[in-house]
């Protein structure tokens, strides 16, 4: 576990690499966030968008999508993967958007985890992007990265990550931080190797410090 006095460094060293931290997928709407993010799931964010460009073509608004019904959405989504479940789920939370919340994406977190398809991740994105709030975004980025760095160790269970991250980064970075996560865990801490060597992060971070000494070691030999 990383102290806050290590993670506002580990902050300080993200936001120097990447200053500008922005979210990936495309959209004008909270509700088109929230459409954007399902359709995420197991599926690359440059897909969605080439995607929500056009589903966002034919159903401007919510109501538009609200009436199209899951077959009409399924036909445009199927490059995403999961076409059936992403459809239902998209078609169900523009019904309940507008039945329920006036149209309008609510802030509150339980208000969220009761749209169809929307778990802890999505609800987060929303209340940090849309809302500006302190959240912790646990994808597979940030997941990955608190594993390596030491935030965490050997878990994979988003919740965990997440109450951990709550715990010793401020506030006010946090929804930013996961941003950061993601494009450094694009380019440098990827799924298949930590490129330790060009790592902002590597004499802070605990996959890092092992790498170093491991290659040292290697030198010496």
């Amino acid at each position: 576990m990383r102290t806050k006095a290590d993670t506002r460094l580990i902050v300080e060293r993200l936001k120097k690499e990447y200053p500008v931290s922005e979210c990936s997928l495309a959209y004008d709407d909270a509700w088109q966030l929230l459409v954007s993010v399902r359709l995420s799931a197991q599926c690359t964010d440059a897909r969605v968008n080439i995607v929500t460009k056009d589903l966002f073509a034919k159903y401007p608004t919510l109501e538009a999508l609200a009436a199209a019904g899951p077959d009409a959405i399924e036909a445009i989504i199927k490059p995403c993967g999961l076409g059936k479940s992403k459809a239902r789920d998209l078609a169900g939370m523009a019904n309940m958007l507008l039945r329920e919340y006036g149209g309008k994406v609510p802030q509150a977190m339980e208000d969220l985890l009761r749209l169809p398809g929307v778990g802890r991740k999505s609800a987060n994105l929303i209340r940090g992007d849309i809302f500006h709030l302190p959240a912790v975004v646990a994808d597979t980025h940030c997941i990955r990265m608190a594993n390596r760095i030491g935030f965490v160790t050997d878990t994979t269970d988003p919740v965990q990550v997440e109450r951990a991250l709550v715990k010793v980064l401020p506030p006010e970075e946090s929804n930013d931080f996961c941003h950061r996560c993601v494009m450094h865990g694009r380019v440098v801490c990827t799924a298949r190797k930590a490129l330790c060597e060009v790592c902002c992060l590597q004499d802070v971070c605990r996959t890092g410090k092992k790498t170093i000494k491991q290659e040292t070691l290697e030198e010496l030999v």
